[in-house]
């Protein structure tokens, strides 16, 4: 007889590190615009590595909602960010970091509330058509959490984050052309890097069904859970 529970938590730990990872590496990448011009658009302007890895977090999240139900995939997103996001900020220094506090704020406060976000819509359409819960969670869920990452870390207002811990000011509140295009209309910097992660993101959605489709045929949820 299997003993389920044991099953369940080593792919907890599975799923934790995964997102753990997710959410590091795009800190990280966050920070590096694309510098390639594509059909006249400037996609330094546009796009930044952390736009192509991010949306893995919504797979990894989408994946434990439907194989051990919601409880476990908010158990998976909490103890994903206290990893990724809290344990980094304790032990910050300038000399060491590389990502600075606002960013980890700013990407803290967005994964929570899309990710938890994703949690409760992936549930409330999880018994329709297998691609309508996690497409629909993932886009809606990565509308917001572009919106709140890109708002806190770059733009003007949340400045003061910055001289609370001694930094330079980061914010990317510049005029450029909006999404690199240079008859187009000016925007600031932060904004455009905000449409364009979002539209990087909502293709990257699309293209992880495939895999999502894959590993869904691979398991069956776990019994006597709320995952159907």
């Amino acid at each position: 007889m299997t003993d389920t529970r044991s099953f369940s938590v080593g792919h907890y730990a599975i799923a934790i590190l995964a997102m753990a990872l997710v959410v590091v590496a795009s800190n990280y990448l966050v920070q590096f615009p694309v510098q390639q011009i594509v059909g006249g658009i400037n996609l330094a302007d546009t796009l930044t590595w952390g736009a192509f890895t991010y949306p893995i977090a919504f797979l990894v999240t989408d994946l434990t909602n439907r194989r051990f139900g919601p409880t476990a995939a908010r158990r998976v997103v909490i103890s994903g960010f206290v990893l990724a996001i809290v344990i980094p900020l304790l032990f910050w220094t300038a000399d060491e970091a590389f990502t600075t506090p606002r960013i980890l704020i700013a990407s803290g406060t967005a994964f929570l509330v899309a990710q938890l976000l994703d949690v409760t819509i992936f549930d409330r359409l999880r018994r329709m058509a297998w691609w309508k819960a996690p497409i629909t969670s993932s886009l809606i869920g990565s509308m917001i959490d572009t919106i709140l990452f890109f708002g806190i870390a770059f733009a003007a207002s949340f400045a003061f984050i910055d001289g609370f811990f001694g930094m330079d000011n980061g914010s990317l509140a510049f005029p450029v052309p909006f999404l690199g295009i240079s008859e187009g209309t000016q925007t600031l910097l932060w904004v455009s890097l905000a449409a364009g992660d979002f539209l990087v993101k909502m293709l990257v959605a699309v293209a992880l069904l495939a895999p999502y489709r894959i590993v869904l045929g691979l398991f069956q949820p776990v019994p006597n859970g709320s995952a159907a």
